[in-house]
């Protein structure tokens, strides 16, 4: 007799779950209202904590806490509704304790911390995330950009080293490396967007996006004007970006080097034991359209290399480039004499220091 009763329970409670469940999945009740309720309750605690609780562990400063949480987690209309709670407790807690523990000093730091979180709760709101999203989002997309660095494994006998610097010691720089390797051929391509820091990030960001997709999909002596195409079409007038491009054959050792407005790359000959510059020259991308981009030939040979980089690691204000480039030059010459990966490091260590510019160098060896 028990037994249908018990299952009508079980229903009932089963059935209610759901209902609940469906609705913390859809985020309404956790993102907005629950959070609201949660934080007010914790303001009028310590409220109610400062004025009847055990002395010393409930002081008003405790407030901020909770303004700094809602800045992250409310919406501006919810926040609003939470800072006047908050003032309210603050106020409440004034005149029932003495004046001097809600003193001007403690209000206006509330008042400036309130109009912080606001204002970033704003953005958020504009961009659509609450709490932590977008700091996410960007940590993604820069290990995605720093993975794109990375060259792909090179086979027996080449050897390879891509070296990202980025100024103020920012995680966002405007220099970044594409790369794609397919059979025996290497492309990897060198990209020094206008600006510098933060600001340039950005835009590398995204163009980061574009270029390895569009260098791992046109044929390699085209890639430069496609990438031209894509700048004119979606990035006019946010400035104009450098590139330099190289198609290597892993057998032959036979390579394609083009070069947009990019300082100009170098090649290692170890016969020779000296290095030059390539003839590689090109049209800033961005800046006009249809631009056709000839590329230069030449060879590695087995302990050659060749060097793409960007022109923080050669430019100086006031002062020519032909100088930096001497500079790059001697120290590739020791760079060569302690070997072409741990040189690479010593090179870029050793021209940037002193300087605030983001700066990326790839070195492509031949044993």
């Amino acid at each position: 007799m028990n037994a249908k009763p018990t299952a009508r329970l079980l229903r009932y409670a089963r059935s209610l779950w759901q209902r609940v469940a469906a609705l913390l999945r859809r985020k309404v009740l956790f993102r907005y209202r629950l959070v609201l309720i949660t934080l007010v309750l914790l303001a009028v605690g310590i409220g109610v904590g400062g004025v009847w609780g055990p002395p010393g562990w409930f002081p008003p400063s405790a407030i901020i806490v909770t303004v700094v949480a809602g800045g992250l987690l409310l919406k501006r209309k919810s926040l609003a509704f939470l800072l006047a709670v908050d003032a309210a407790v603050l106020l409440f807690t004034a005149f029932r304790l003495d004046f001097a523990q809600v003193g001007p000093g403690l209000l206006v730091t509330i008042g400036a911390t309130a109009v912080v979180a606001y204002l970033l709760s704003g953005v958020r709101e504009r961009l659509g995330m609450q709490g932590l999203s977008g700091e996410r989002m960007l940590l993604e997309l820069r290990d995605r950009l720093r993975a794109q660095g990375k060259l792909p494994d090179l086979p027996h006998g080449w050897g390879g080293t891509a070296v990202l610097r980025q100024a103020g010691g920012s995680s966002f720089g405007g220099d970044f490396v594409v790369s794609m390797r397919q059979d025996h051929r290497l492309e990897v391509a060198v990209v020094d967007v206008s600006g510098k820091g933060v600001d340039a990030g950005t835009r590398a960001l995204l163009l980061s996006g574009a270029f390895s997709g569009l260098i791992s999909a046109v044929p390699s002596g085209e890639f430069l004007a496609h990438c031209n195409d894509h700048l004119i079409r979606t990035a006019l007038g946010e400035g104009f970006v450098t590139a330099v491009h190289l198609s290597l054959d892993l057998e032959s050792g036979d390579y394609l080097i083009a070069s947009a407005g990019h300082p100009p790359a170098v090649q290692y000959d170890y016969g020779a034991g000296r290095w030059s510059s390539t003839e590689a020259k090109g049209v800033v991308l961005g800046v006009m359209p249809e631009i056709q981009y000839t590329p230069v030939k030449g060879r590695l040979r087995p302990g050659d290399a060749i060097m793409l980089y960007t022109d923080g690691l050669i430019e100086t204000p006031g002062e020519d480039l032909d100088a930096g480039l001497e500079r790059l030059l001697t120290a590739a010459d020791t760079a060569a004499l302690e070997g072409f990966g741990a040189g690479a490091y010593s090179i870029v260590d050793s021209l940037s220091k002193g300087k605030n510019d983001d700066t990326a160098l790839v070195v492509i060896w031949r044993d």
